[in-house]
Formats: structure tokens, C-alpha cells, sequence
């Protein structure tokens, strides 16, 4: 089972290039493909979700391409996740929808409960500059 589906994972790989190239530069979607190894038609859709949830930003023109919309320390692995797939959940009695009339006497509800607020807290505490900042240890600079 992959919790991260492959269109997220693209966005992610997008977005952190995105990061490197905060306030530097407006990034076209042909090097978003060729940077993140994303066919050109896919980059496009995956960066018309993000923009729809106000992640990045687009700018029209020959220089034309994609900006963030906020700081990389102000968008969180969470935010990308929910424009992606929609907010992750361990379980949909999590969810709340139509009420689980087990959950008075579930074993299961309390942990499932605390893994959940454990999973969007972690998710929400990581942001694309770490990203960023691990990547750049790991190449040794």
C-alpha cells in the first residue's frame, strides 16, 4: 500500500525544486519536467492542482512559469499532500462520516484516533526547506 500516490510524489519533487529556486528565478514547466523526470502534459496538470491550492504561483510570457506562492519554510508536507490526494486519514472512522456505532466499545478508536493527530502534526512539521536542507548535507555542501 503506498500512502504517497505517484502524482504527489511528483508534486513533491516539483515543489522542492520550486524551493531551491525561491526568489531567484520564475521556473517553466518544461524544466520542472525535465528536472523532476515528469512528462511535460502531467508536470502541467500536476501544477494546475497546486496553483489551485494556492501553492504556487504562474506568470504569463515568453519567461513565463512557476514561482511558490509563500516562503519554503511556509508550506508543509502536509499542504502538498492534502492538494494532491486530499488530507491523508489512517482510517475513515477517523473521518467522522456517518458516525461508527462501534466506536463507544472500539478497541481500535482511541490509537487509530492518536496515530492520526500524530501523523498530520509530523506532516504539518515538515517543510520544503528541510527538504532542501537534507539534500544539500547529503551532496556535502
Amino acid at each position: 500500500m503506498n500512502i504517497v500516490k505517484q502524482n504527489t510524489d511528483y508534486a513533491l519533487r516539483a515543489m522542492i525544486y520550486l524551493a531551491g529556486e525561491y526568489e531567484k528565478q520564475v521556473v517553466s514547466v518544461r524544466v520542472l519536467s525535465e528536472q523532476g523526470d515528469i512528462s511535460y502534459q502531467f508536470a502541467c496538470k500536476i501544477l494546475q492542482q497546486l496553483q489551485g491550492a494556492k501553492l504556487v504561483r504562474s506568470t504569463m510570457g515568453p519567461k513565463g512559469g512557476y514561482l511558490l506562492a509563500k516562503a519554503p519554510s511556509q508550506i508543509s508536507l502536509l499542504e502538498v499532500l492534502s492538494a494532491m490526494q486530499g488530507a491523508p486519514c489512517v482510517n475513515s472512522c477517523i473521518l467522522g462520516i456517518k458516525g461508527c456505532q462501534r466506536k463507544p466499545k472500539c478497541a481500535a478508536s482511541k490509537k487509530m484516533h492518536e496515530l492520526q493527530n500524530y501523523m498530520e502534526k509530523f506532516l504539518a512539521g515538515v517543510t520544503l526547506d528541510e527538504f532542501l536542507e537534507s539534500h544539500s548535507k547529503k551532496k556535502g555542501k
